[in-house]
């Protein structure tokens, strides 16, 4: 098993490639579409790297996994799978569905968007083990940042999303609809810290604290000692106070509006209206000033 990594330094994201050299065999994690807020543009400099890479080593991509539905960036899967990788399944947990409840009534979607996370080919199960040609994963629900967030475990490494980062930076954020500081605790600690010490951890994000160079890759066990928000010691009262007091000062995700309503339909824009664009919806809180 070897796995590529890519980074998107506008949003920090991480995507992965996770193959079998022999076989050709590959899954893709968490891969980005490309999007300027102040042009609305969309734009797939991302995707072509990314191309680039799986046509090289002529791999074949069984599933495009999304950890969760991204607040930060647009996901690439619709695209990747529509117009480059037509035999790829766009996978992500059962829970989504939750998710999609929430935002449907944020955006006030309506009644034809689907909440059942039909957008998405395979819904995963809790601790579902997953072929995917000679490569194998098992799903493991970790949510928290999101009540849908899912990790995926391949052998002796394991793709977090946003639950854990480098040991420098912490956890993620608890503090979108339906996000629970307790959850996140209990998915570190009750799921990935039960994991092998040795077990790689390659994180969604790294946001390059004080400047630093890129680190995406820990292990559970230095995550244990050393994460600076959760180390193995820290209590769940301990942890909930800090990662409440910390989210309260948090702005929110600038692409945040654009990112979920496309993520939670799998990465698929909306239908182009009468005039032949495409509109994504913002909501506006209007706040009255003080007399």
């Amino acid at each position: 098993m070897e796995i590529k990594h890519f980074f998107d330094p506008a949003t920090y994201t991480l995507t992965y490639v996770v193959y079998d050299r022999a076989t050709k065999d590959a899954v893709v994690i968490d891969p980005v579409l490309d999007y300027d807020a102040a042009s609305a543009t969309t734009s797939t400099l991302s995707i072509e790297s990314l191309l680039v890479f799986l046509k090289e080593k002529q791999l074949k991509v069984h599933f495009i996994l999304e950890t969760h539905a991204h607040a930060d960036h647009l996901s690439g899967a619709h695209e990747l799978v529509t117009q480059h990788l037509p035999d790829a399944k766009i996978g992500i947990g059962e829970r989504i569905s939750l998710v999609q409840e929430t935002f449907k009534q944020v955006f006030n979607f309506p009644n034809s968007f689907r909440t059942d996370g039909s957008q998405f080919h395979r819904l995963f199960k809790d601790h579902e083990e997953v072929k995917a040609g000679s490569l194998a994963f098992k799903v493991l629900f970790t949510p928290g940042h999101t009540p849908a967030c899912g990790s995926y475990l391949f052998g002796d490494a394991v793709f977090p999303g946003d639950a854990l980062f480098m040991p420098d930076y912490g956890t993620g954020r608890c503090d979108f609809p339906k996000g629970d500081a307790h959850a996140l605790f209990h998915s570190v600690t009750k799921r990935l810290y039960e994991l092998p010490d040795s077990t790689r951890v390659f994180v969604g994000h790294d946001y390059q604290p004080g400047g630093r160079k890129l680190e995406f890759q820990t292990t559970i066990g230095e995550s244990k000692k050393k994460n600076i928000q959760l180390k193995s010691g820290t209590t769940e009262s301990e942890f909930v106070a800090f990662r409440n007091t910390r989210d309260a000062t948090l702005a929110a995700p600038k692409l945040l509006f654009p990112s979920v309503q496309v993520n939670i339909a799998a990465g698929e824009l909306p239908e182009p209206e009468s005039n032949g664009r495409i509109y994504l919806k913002l909501p506006i809180t209007a706040k009255k000033s003080a007399k």
